[in-house]
């Protein structure tokens, strides 16, 4: 028995101490903070200056160096400084050890940050160069996009206070930048300001970020305040994300390979691309006149908008016509109404009837069969008419749609011109933008139907009669102005909308959307079968940051 107990013992000793003193040598930490200062300098350069605040967890490893991600490997080493809690840090190299990618090493060496210890890890980046694109969307802008650097998942626990300000070069005014879309939990429009030299600011602030999360920033200025020189014209491996300098081998050695998952990438894109085409074949014979009268929900199936993006527009349709009310937004819970008003289109009570049911996936098929069947109504109307003509009817109704919106001169008129047809501005492919610009600024007189689409809107005012309108307060002797909104609330509430709708119900949209083109559009029956090629493992590829239109900061440390 003793015997047996000493041969556990060493048995212990062997597998569970040793593992216990790796696990005690890993990196475990917090990122705190991490606040970044991204200043977009006369010269076409841009100069980074970070601020880290790591926790280091108990029973750990000490941070003892700190990777920083840079958008691509044309920096001054000689231009960065360091500093750990003010103190002057010396070590500062290439051995960058991120994900792929470029950036530098700081060597904390006898200020690494002990376990349980916090400490606060400076660092300027002087010059970085090759910044700046094309804008795509406006050749007399540049495009400025950055990615703040971040930390192998596997390394960091915690939220972290992430706040990101971009100084735009001098001469550039407050009207002249534009800011693109934000990344997931980060405000959709910046706070803009100031700095210390006057120059134009952008701030994004998100207390709740993830520090392994690779956040991506970016706005536009005019092309004229930087030099020409300063411009990236990318190459095509820069457009398609692939850094050649450290793929030279792989590309040497694994061509074939390379060749292989092109093919099979193009095979995903176009079977991908097959689901989404959801109307039959029959709707593109080409009939004679325009087809009119077609509600803009089935205008969009026409113009094969995402269904998501429909399925949102007919819930609008439905509370508007008092039909349904937004019970709760995530998860989406919709109340229908008992009995249903008069009026409803026959997809309209189909989609109600989806709701009722409590079970998501009978949910979810109960809404593919609607649209299945919207669709197929939408091909039997579309017999005898040209589809390129009607496509063309329907466009030019969302464009004058449009202009009625922005030809209003007022708040109220603006939101009372929305309201009466929004549903055809969704059919804009540029509506999310179009949106947030033409509610950029001012208040919006919310409709009589959006609190039945805001849980978290009063719903006193139900008996208000018309938007922009005033209504008689209970009690006499006085006027109740309808409810307002900001108007960037109003826009990113309208908008998400379909980002709820396809999180909360749709799930994948194509799926969801494959599961309606396998019954309005089914993909041709194979007379034939074919061998296919299989593989596993292998080199990987690093991507190079720099893209048309970006210049962003890679991976962060990986120790």
């Amino acid at each position: 028995m003793r015997k047996w107990l000493i041969a556990a013992f060493f048995l212990l000793s062997i597998f569970v101490l040793p593992a216990s003193n790796v696990f005690a040598q890993s990196y475990l930490f917090n990122l705190d903070q991490n606040y970044v200062n991204v200043f977009w300098n006369e010269d076409g350069t841009t100069s980074i200056d970070y601020v880290f605040v790591f926790t280091n967890n108990s029973n750990v490893q000490p941070i003892d160096y700190v990777d920083v991600g840079l958008p691509n490997s044309k920096y001054d080493l000689n231009s960065i400084y360091a500093d750990v809690n003010g103190e002057p840090v010396y070590d500062i190299s290439t051995d960058f050890q991120g994900e792929g990618g470029s950036g530098f090493a700081i060597g904390l060496g006898p200020l690494s940050i002990q376990s349980g210890e916090t400490s606060t890890v400076h660092t300027f980046i002087g010059i970085q160069r090759d910044v700046l694109y094309r804008d795509d969307d406006d050749q007399n802008y540049v495009s400025a996009v950055f990615i703040p650097t971040y930390f192998g998942r596997q390394f960091v626990q915690g939220a972290t206070d992430l706040c990101l300000t971009y100084h735009f070069p001098p001469g550039v005014g407050p009207e002249d930048p534009r800011w693109h879309a934000a990344p997931s939990g980060f405000p959709s429009e910046p706070e803009t300001g100031f700095d210390a030299d006057g120059r134009v600011t952008y701030t994004w602030c998100n207390t709740q970020a993830n520090a392994y999360a690779a956040y991506t920033f970016g706005a536009s200025f005019p092309k004229e305040l930087v030099p020409d020189s300063a411009v990236v014209t990318p190459s095509i491996f820069e457009t398609l994300g692939i850094n050649l300098d450290d793929c030279i081998g792989v590309l040497f050695c694994g061509g074939f390979g390379l060749f292989i998952a092109a093919v099979v990438g193009l095979s995903i894109r176009s079977t991908t691309r097959r689901k989404l085409q959801y109307l039959p074949p029959k709707i593109a014979i080409e009939g004679h006149g325009i087809k009119r009268g077609l509600t803009a929900v089935e205008a969009a199936i026409l113009l094969e908008q995402p269904m998501d993006k429909i399925l949102t527009m007919i819930l609008f349709s439905t509370i508007k016509k008092n039909a349904a009310t937004v019970k709760s937004r995530d998860p989406l819970e919709v109340e229908v109404s008992d009995p249903l008003p008069e009026g409803l289109h026959t997809y309209e009570v189909k989609y109600l009837e989806a709701f009722k049911k409590t079970n998501r996936s009978a949910q979810r098929k109960a809404l593919q069969d609607t649209m299945i069947d919207l669709v197929k109504s939408v091909s039997n109307k579309m017999k005898g008419f040209s589809r390129r003509e009607t496509i063309a009817y329907y466009k030019d109704i969302v464009l004058r749609a449009w202009a009625q919106v922005e030809a209003a001169d007022t708040p109220q008129v603006k939101s009372e011109r929305y309201n009466e047809v929004m549903d055809w501005t969704m059919l804009d492919d540029d509506y999310d933008r179009r949106t947030r610009d033409i509610f950029r600024t001012g208040p919006v007189f919310v409709p009589i139907w959006w609190p039945r689409y805001d849980p978290g809107f009063p719903r006193t005012l139900s008996t208000t009669t018309s938007v922009g309108k005033t209504i008689s307060a209970p009690s006499g002797g006085g006027s109740l102005s309808l409810p307002n909104l900001p108007g960037s609330a109003f826009a990113a509430s309208v908008i998400g909308g379909v980002q709820s709708f396809s999180t909360n119900v749709v799930g994948s949209i194509t799926d969801f959307t494959g599961g309606v083109t396998q019954k309005t559009n089914p993909p041709p029956v194979r007379t034939s079968s074919g061998g296919g090629f299989r593989g596993g493992g292998g080199s990987s590829c690093a991507c190079a940051c720099a893209c048309a239109g970006c210049a962003c900061a890679c991976a962060g440390g990986g120790r």
